[in-house]
């Protein structure tokens, strides 16, 4: 830029160039984004770490330009590029400056509204798309802010006479992960569904999972009722296809838990999940 500031930092890349000239040494530039990542300092030259810190603690941010793009690029890709320019692999380069890849490019209001949705996943429950490098970069940061008294958060339980159960995790791409515990002789299930498929680990107990195709026709001829014992030091996965009622017991002596995984996230407005029993 055209101001004290911008001039001294041409000045400064002048004088690299010159001595790499006058010695014959080699010399490298790299002119880089707004590095951000783990460890910045907030408050400081870096909106991403003020954000992080203090959307982290519940406090207020200021944006004047909503609209604002700013270009970013994260400081483990800033790192890789030093480590393997000084091992001799400069994979681009933009003439005599060196470059940095990716680079992210956002709003202000955007990259607020993001990293609120981090801090909103503890109660929504809803996994940021970290198939998106920038995301998941992103996240990774925001976590790093985190104070040191707030790693932990509960979840919200559903009681009954059964035991409880607690929703992990939702994401449109991934679908959902819960996770139960059933009190000895009780069982979950009794239900069949259309479309959604769903994966049982039994993590500790011992349990019996029963199929039945709900078309007598197209059942196993072996069985109507089909039965998998499981136990917890098996780490043994049960897919549980659409079209089978199907059902969990309890029928060791201590508490079954179960860590469940279904294609889609529960809609209780459209719930796939038809009561039958097994």
């Amino acid at each position: 830029m055209d101001n004290p500031y911008g001039l001294s930092k041409r000045q400064a890349e002048e004088a690299v160039f010159n001595f790499g000239r006058e010695t014959e040494a080699s010399v490298f530039i790299f002119r880089l984004h707004g590095v951000f990542g783990k460890w910045c300092r907030p408050n400081y030259n870096s909106v991403v770490a003020t954000f992080c810190h203090s959307i982290a603690r519940d406090l207020p941010i200021a944006i004047s330009d909503p609209a604002r793009e700013i270009e970013l690029v994260y400081v483990d890709d800033v790192v890789h590029a030093f480590i393997g320019l000084l091992n001799g692999r400069l994979h681009v380069s933009d003439g005599k400056y060196c470059l940095v890849e990716p680079t992210y490019r956002i709003s202000l209001s955007a990259l607020a509204d993001t990293i609120q949705g981090f801090r909103d996943s503890r109660i929504t429950l809803a996994l940021p798309d970290i198939g998106d490098p920038f995301v998941r970069a992103l996240y990774a940061t925001y976590i790093s802010y985190l104070p040191v008294d707030s790693f932990g958060y509960p979840l919200t339980q559903r009681i009954d006479p059964r035991g409880e159960l607690a929703e992990l995790l939702k994401s449109p791409r991934i679908g959902q992960i819960f996770v139960s515990r059933t009190r000895p002789g009780f069982t979950r299930g009794n239900h069949y569904h259309d479309t959604k498929v769903e994966k049982f680990v039994v993590l500790e107990g011992d349990a019996v999972i029963r199929f039945r195709h709900i078309r007598p026709d197209v059942r196993d001829q072996r069985a109507d009722v089909i039965e998998y014992p499981i136990s917890g030091h098996e780490f043994r996965v049960v897919d549980i296809p659409p079209g089978y009622t199907h059902s969990i017991e309890n029928v060791g002596q201590n508490d079954l838990i179960v860590l469940f995984w279904a294609a889609e996230i529960f809609d209780p407005d459209i719930s796939d999940a038809f009561v039958m029993k097994v």
